[in-house]
């Protein structure tokens, strides 16, 4: 179990200011999407072989916009709650969430890169299962902060099951080998 690690832990403006809060990770994670071209992770999904029940290439993008500002107001919210508590346990909980958080938001934001831009699918499996794991965490944390919290993360964890099952469907649909796949501009 990991604790407040101020060296790991955004600053607290991240998660004082709402529109900071809700912004960062959209804009990361839309950041992150266009450093590996759209068309070649585009082409890339398309040529891959996937698992049943995996949705068209264009449904990712809206989701995952919606579940970066969803976490995003999470950490305002649960962060500010916690923190002008009065109860030193919830001013803990709610720094420890915001180490976790902050771990979680790069373990997201790395899982573009390891799939798509270097075609590892063993190391986005292994990024999307930590990930999920702190995640899980990190409702757990915050949900005892503010029990919406917790909750509001629950769509969230609900995805990365689900993005979990296409990662390594994919990966072992194509013998954990991308490299046929991987299309340059």
């Amino acid at each position: 179990m990991t604790s407040y690690i101020p060296s790991l832990t955004l600053p607290s403006f991240v998660f004082e200011n709402p529109a900071v809060a809700i912004l960062l990770p959209v804009v990361c994670g839309t950041a992150t999407g266009f450093a590996i071209s759209p068309s070649v992770s585009q082409t890339t999904y398309r040529t891959l072989k996937q698992p049943p029940l995996h949705p068209p290439g264009y449904v990712f993008g809206p989701v995952w916009t919606a579940l970066y500002a969803t976490m995003g107001y999470t950490a305002y919210r649960a962060y500010t709650t916690g923190i002008s508590s009065l109860n030193p346990e919830t001013v803990a909980l709610a720094k420890h969430g915001a180490t976790l958080y902050t771990i979680q938001l790069a373990l997201n934001l790395l899982w573009t890169p390891l799939y798509f831009g270097m075609g590892r699918p063993v190391a986005a499996t292994v990024d999307i299962l930590a990930l999920g794991g702190t995640v899980a965490c990190l409702a757990n944390i915050w949900g005892q902060v503010d029990p919406v919290c917790g909750w509001l993360l629950a769509p969230y964890l609900g995805w990365l099951g689900f993005a979990t099952y296409l990662c390594a469907g994919s990966g072992y649909l194509n013998n954990w080998d991308f490299r046929g796949a991987l299309k340059k501009d």
